[in-house]
């Protein structure tokens, strides 16, 4: 078994195909085969089903995923740690992020993070739940990843890190008859209309709450494309409840934005696994947790 298969058999777990996994590591499919297929005579047991183009793991396939990631993961963080004895701090730092925190605080991480390692390439993969963020840091397919949530997480072999305290806003289309209003009371939504995230994030369990306190609160649209929530909010198709990270992008576009009373928050929190890190993602998480606002509430 060596390095390069093992990269091949992520590459096509991660890309669903042979075709794709050999296009991404840039080598002739029939070579990539050819690997997968020494691979698996070497381990004496399939790790593929293959279905005409379709490709399944096998139980022996899906054992192998994680240890695979973290040898992987183990080889980059020391390749990382020579160079950033050299003085050449480089390479990319994989990160998991939900909707909400990829607006803040993760631009401003990003922005002060480029500033002092510009060659280092921050890779940004979307996640909608902490669970699923956790999973992907716990198999190695991110070393960070940065989540909204109610209470402490408390992973198993993750490290939690409170990062700051985002409250709810409510935003409004231009021409809502809130007036000059700065806070709306829950009760105030009574007859609106609301563009919502679909069940299960934490804006969502915010609007049932709502509605659960007898506001007549209409659920005109259940988002699953989040980034499409404030452009209906805009267009006048209803109101949307949002953590305060959106305030900026909203007030630019000319929407009006409201404290809710009473408040509530939502917990920012900055994941790692529980094993060394690479250097880029150490300083990395560093720079996150220097620019915490801790307004722990």
């Amino acid at each position: 078994m060596d390095t390069r298969q093992l990269e091949y058999f992520v590459a096509i777990v991660d890309h669903n195909g042979f075709s794709k996994a050999a296009a991404r590591m840039h080598v002739a499919q029939p070579s990539l085969s050819q690997a997968i297929q020494r691979l698996e005579r070497e381990l004496g047991t399939a790790l593929f089903h293959r279905v005409g183009r379709r490709v399944q793991l096998t139980a022996a396939g899906r054992a192998m995923v994680e240890p695979a990631r973290q040898v992987l993961r183990g080889l980059d963080t020391t390749r990382a740690s020579v160079e950033s004895i050299k003085g050449m701090l480089s390479g990319r730092v994989d990160i998991a992020v939900m909707p909400s925190q990829a607006v803040e605080p993760l631009t401003t991480i990003v922005t002060r993070f480029a500033e002092r390692f510009p060659g280092v390439t921050v890779n940004v993969a979307a996640v909608f739940t902490p669970p699923e963020a956790i999973e992907k840091v716990r198999e190695g397919a991110c070393e960070l990843a940065l989540v909204g949530s109610g209470e402490p997480l408390r992973p198993v072999g993750v490290q939690e890190h409170p990062v700051e305290m985002q409250k709810f806003i409510l935003v409004a289309p231009p021409d809502h008859p809130f007036g000059d209003a700065t806070r709306a009371h829950w009760s105030d939504l009574a007859g609106h209309r609301v563009i919502t995230y679909p069940a299960g994030s934490r804006g969502r369990h915010l609007v049932d709450r709502i509605r659960a306190e007898g506001v007549d609160l209409h659920i005109a649209v259940e988002a699953g494309h989040r980034e499409a929530i404030l452009p209906l909010v805009l267009n006048g198709a209803g109101v949307a409840v949002l953590t305060e990270s959106w305030t900026r992008t909203a007030r630019s576009g000319g929407a009006q934005v409201l404290d809710l009373d009473p408040p509530t928050w939502i917990r920012i929190s900055l994941l790692n696994r529980d094993a060394p890190l690479t250097p880029a993602a150490g300083a990395f998480r560093e720079i996150a947790l220097s620019s915490a606002h801790n307004t722990h509430r």
